[in-house]
């Protein structure tokens, strides 16, 4: 089985396909269509797969015309017909992994598409995990699904392996096609195909790790290494603003340590998918060997308590202008999660709209990637369209909860009332004397 796939790969004549079009989905289908692979992707949602058969993009990270010659030359497809897997000799599933209303790692979409796989699973065939997800998924349920779904033995009949997406929506130097790939397999013989297909789909590293397990547990470490440095500028500033001293300041004046140290930045809280979400999957984990995660805990105390952190900084501000939050019109420049980009994904922005909310303030918000938001909070908004002079000077506080570039603050800060900068976006400015930072 192995030499027969190696052999396919080599060819070009594996057929690859992708469960999930997504942000991490579609961007990995077009590099395997591009590096000569019949591609296939496969999505529940009728409107990308038609999206995605007319050769319209809708995910950043893919270059538009990239999308279309695929499509166009016979390529890369997508349907929500999963009886396509048949014809599938590759598969990587890169479905959702979120929370439930518990906190609690939500399997159902892995379990979802595993099903589906299974259902289609052929001898040959080559089964990849991407989600994002604790260790023991990939060697426990995915592999139990596969199994017992199809009766087909894996490392005899099929290959199983897990590699994780390493996906940073709007990052300009790593995409997809150059970040290092790791690979965590069952067996070597799947480890070696496996790592074969990244490496001439990508142009990153290929770094193969002993098991999946090993290979989920780095994911996890990877967000967690940056939910907890958060979580200590986010303390930090927090005690700064107290003391009279400016993070922005001590974080810029720290970093010119050219050992030892790594610049993080306090915010309005985590966002994303991955960041605020992955903590919760190994502190759910270590729970199940009597193992409590204080540290990474705390951590994620911090940032989740952050947007209320926002929401109180701003009715002292208010109440220092001699106004109270309660009936106050409040604008928030930016819901996306990060600048610069579309995603509003667990974007504390939307946590600091519904503090605001909650306190009584009338709150809308500007940002020129999100032209509305509706959320797993239960909150939904419209942005404003435009900002002129007159509709900042009609706030009685502005908040930068998302430092887009394409945001002219200078005219902001001539016109505003008052400002509690959250990102730092107004560094620049030479007049601050209605600005506060966070």
């Amino acid at each position: 089985m192995k030499e027969m796939l190696l052999k396919k790969i080599n060819e070009r004549s594996l057929v690859a396909g992708v469960v999930g079009l997504g942000y991490v989905g579609l961007p990995l289908a077009v590099e395997k269509a591009k590096a000569g692979f019949k591609t296939i992707g496969f999505d529940v949602q009728a409107s990308k797969v038609d999206m995605v058969n007319a050769g319209q993009n809708y995910i950043g990270d893919v270059v538009d015309e990239d999308l279309a010659k695929l499509v166009k030359e016979g390529k890369l497809s997508a349907s929500a017909d999963f009886g396509g897997l048949r014809e599938v000799d590759f598969v990587a599933i890169c479905v959702p992994t979120p929370l439930d209303a518990h906190q609690e790692p939500d399997t159902s979409y892995v379990e979802s598409s595993a099903k589906s796989v299974a259902k289609n699973l052929h001898k040959g065939m080559i089964v990849v995990l991407e989600s994002t997800t604790y260790p023991g998924t990939t060697e426990g349920l995915v592999r139990s699904i596969l199994e017992k779904e199809s009766g087909l033995k894996c490392g005899e009949d099929f290959y199983l392996g897990f590699s994780p997406e390493r996906v940073d929506p709007g990052n300009k130097r790593f995409k997809v096609k150059n970040t290092p790939k790791i690979v965590g397999a069952i067996g070597e013989d799947a480890s070696e195909v496996i790592s074969r297909m990244y490496s001439v789909v990508l142009d990153g590293d290929i770094v193969t790790v002993s098991t999946p397990a090993v290979a989920e547990m780095a994911k996890i470490l990877e967000n967690t290494y940056r939910n907890i440095n958060i979580g200590l500028v986010n303390e930090l500033g927090r005690l700064c603003n107290r003391m009279g001293i400016s993070i922005w300041e001590v974080i810029d004046a720290a970093k010119t340590k050219p050992y030892g140290f790594q610049a993080f930045y306090p915010g309005a809280g985590v966002g994303g998918h991955c960041i605020p979400l992955d903590p919760y999957y190994l502190t759910w984990k270590a729970r199940e060997y009597g193992f409590h995660t204080t540290l990474i805990e705390n951590s994620m105390t911090i940032n989740d308590g952050q947007p209320e952190y926002v929401a109180e900084r701003a009715m002292h501000i208010l109440n220092r202008n001699k106004k109270a939050i309660n009936g106050a019109k409040v604008l928030l420049l930016g819901v996306a999660y990060k600048n610069d980009i579309d995603d509003y994904r667990e974007s504390p922005a939307i946590r600091v709209w519904k503090e605001l909310k909650k306190l009584g303030a009338e709150v809308s918000y500007y940002d020129p990637w999100v032209k509305s938001f509706n959320n797993m909070y239960g909150e939904s908004g419209t942005s404003i369209p435009t900002l002129t002079p007159e509709i900042i000077a009609s706030y009685d506080l502005v908040i930068i909860t998302t430092a887009h570039k394409d945001v002219d603050y200078d005219m902001v800060q001539k016109n505003a009332q008052a400002i509690f900068d959250t990102k730092n976006a107004m560094k620049d400015i030479k007049v601050k004397d209605n600005i506060e930072v966070l």
